[in-house]
């Protein structure tokens, strides 16, 4: 394990690591766990942010299509993957202040970030508190300020039951306790509009962390911190202070998001982007809230596009120090 003081996160040499990335940990106030993806040893250094009760391993469908092109690295956040709290909270605002400890352990350059749902949040915050360590955004779904917009039933019952209390009880699925497989089958029909495009070895490896974090004390109480969290910032009283925020990013922002995400409307995101006209917007037709997920090829090949484009800026800070890159290269497989 990394200390915090000493060299700082490891990052392996050149593309060699494996598809499902190395295991790691680093101290940073406590230990945290993050999987190295490697890639290319010139290219931007890429820092995956997962969303609501995700991990590191959301990723293991997208990264190693980038890795071409690209150095891909992805934490567990506090309180989510096989990082445990040990005190530094689970929500928006320490994940934040985790991620900026993160991102200050790997090498001395700025990273894109690259966030889904609750970890785009995070990853705009961190652009707009800490501008130099951030090159650019790639946002997946990004957890936005509320829009008006008709609810979804499914999304309605289901955050119901923790964030009012009491209600808990009325629905159905916290009647009783769910089994890992149970509470992995009952994400992927929420966050994807079709969760058979979800590879099966990645369905594997999901339920494998369910199955450890079964066993971990305190889990259940660490989501609805964070669920709450999320919410606050969306809508009162911090929506406010979020768009603020979010208008204090600076750098290229790339925001995909898809047409069928039943937690975030694609109307938050049309607003977004019409309040911030730099921003890039492509909108994934038939995609739920997980694109990395259920539409792996045409997400990498969505970023590569921009990162040889109006990303083009951000992929050069971001890259290796003295290198300048002309272009990317297609990443490898990419393709709707």
């Amino acid at each position: 394990m990394a200390d915090d003081g000493g060299p700082g996160a490891q990052l392996a040499d050149g593309p060699g690591a494996p598809p499902g990335g190395v295991s790691r940990w680093i101290d940073l106030g406590g230990p945290v766990h993050y999987l190295d993806f490697g890639g290319a040893a010139d290219g931007p250094l890429i820092v995956c942010v997962h969303g609501l009760g995700g991990a590191a391993l959301n990723w293991l469908s997208l990264a190693p299509l980038l890795t071409p092109a690209c150095r891909v690295v992805a934490p567990d956040l506090a309180g989510h993957g096989l990082t445990q709290p040990a005190g530094r909270g689970a929500g928006v605002a320490a994940n934040r202040l985790l991620l900026h400890r993160f991102l200050a352990a790997l090498p001395s350059r700025p990273v894109i970030l690259l966030g889904n749902s609750m970890g785009g949040m995070i990853s705009l915050l961190e652009a707009g508190a800490a501008p130099a360590a951030v090159a650019g955004l790639i946002l997946l779904d990004p957890a936005l300020p509320f829009v008006l917009a008709r609810p979804d039933p499914l999304v309605l019952a289901t955050f119901a039951g923790y964030l009012l209390p009491g209600l808990g009880r009325l629905v159905p699925a916290a009647r009783r306790p769910q089994g890992p497989d149970e509470v992995v089958a009952g994400i992927l029909r929420l966050c994807c509009a079709d969760p058979s495009r979800v590879t099966a070895d990645v369905i594997a490896r999901h339920l494998e962390l369910a199955q450890q974090r079964a066993a971990f004390r305190g889990a259940e109480q660490d989501f609805l911190a964070a669920t709450r969290s999320v919410v606050a910032t969306m809508g009162y009283p911090g929506r406010r202070d979020y768009r603020r925020r979010i208008r204090s990013a600076g750098c290229p922002v790339l925001l995909i998001h898809g047409t069928r995400d039943r937690l975030i409307p694609i109307a938050a995101a049309r607003a977004a982007a019409r309040a911030n006209p730099s921003w890039t917007l492509i909108q994934f037709l038939g995609t739920g809230h997980v694109p990395q997920l259920e539409a792996p090829g045409e997400t990498a090949q969505a970023i590569t596009g921009w990162l040889g484009s109006a990303g083009r800026s951000a992929a050069s800070r971001a890259a290796a120090p003295g290198h300048q890159p002309d272009g990317l290269r297609p990443a490898a497989g990419a393709g709707a």
